[in-house]
């Protein structure tokens, strides 16, 4: 049983929810939030954006996504007055970051395109209808044996002050392959976070050097450390690939896979 459906047995829709209780693998339900819509899992093909949402021509369109079949549940938390969507937002995406998921699409504001597609289109959820610049949406995959579960987070805040955070869990019906975050996303991680966490990477791959190098040339200010068992051999792979050998450093953080630290 998953930790959606687990927590949709136990509480009840109405049910005012502590900090203390989980959600998807230890995400914490914003403190005093209430459910105001919830989904049990149910199969079915499923669409995440991997850019901006804009429409042409009456269409939805979009530069990249993910769309794959599987299992999708999901809760719709309103958050209390006092609490604001950045916050319950970024509460849950620290904490699904600390279990080694990684972003593969992560936006914020207008950056995210027209709020009311995100609600309509991708959601299918009126209440989640705000404005474009209160917005924030982040698709993370998990690692290890749970690399073909996704985790969406949306959070945003309507015209009257309500605010909302969506959490949506797809665990695919068939292996996802290899799916890497846009050069954006983690460039906007590393801003954010200061560190990138990849545990599934051991020594160098070909895509994720060229992903990384990409993203750190976006802002050639950037400096990092590498820290890993392969740190040198990634060092090397990402000179290579174009990044000036006086931004890279070799770390000494215990970690596995590959760990990167901005410089500061």
């Amino acid at each position: 049983m998953s930790a959606l459906v687990f927590l949709r047995s136990a509480l009840g829709a109405s049910l005012v929810l502590s900090s203390s209780c989980l959600l998807a693998g230890n995400l914490p339900v914003p403190q005093d939030a209430k459910v105001v819509d919830q989904r049990p899992a149910t199969e079915q093909e499923r669409v995440y954006p991997l850019s901006p949402l804009r429409k042409i021509s009456g269409r939805l369109r979009l530069d990249d996504k993910v769309e794959a079949r599987g299992q999708v549940s999901s809760l719709t938390y309103e958050l209390p007055v006092e609490r604001s969507a950045r916050e319950a937002f970024t509460q849950a995406r620290e904490t699904l970051q600390a279990e080694g998921g990684y972003p593969l699409f992560w936006c914020q504001g207008r950056d995210c395109g027209e709020a009311s597609l995100w609600a309509n289109d991708v959601f299918a959820n009126a209440r989640l209808n705000g404005g474009d610049e209160r917005q924030a949406f982040i698709l993370l995959r998990r690692s290890a044996e749970q690399a073909d579960t996704l985790v969406a987070l949306y959070s945003v805040t309507r015209g009257n002050r309500r605010a909302y955070l969506h959490v949506e869990e797809f665990v695919a019906a068939a292996p996802l392959g290899e799916l890497l975050p846009t050069p954006a996303t983690v460039l906007r991680e590393m801003r954010d976070t200061g560190k990138l966490d990849y545990p599934d990477l051991a020594e160098p791959q070909a895509a994720w050097v060229k992903l990384l190098g990409r993203s750190l040339n976006l802002d050639s200010t950037l400096r990092a450390s590498l820290s890993g068992a392969q740190a040198e051999d990634w060092r090397q792979q990402l000179i290579k690939a174009g990044v000036r050998s006086a931004r890279l450093e070799v770390g000494d953080a215990a970690t596995e896979g590959l760990h990167l630290e901005l410089i500061r």
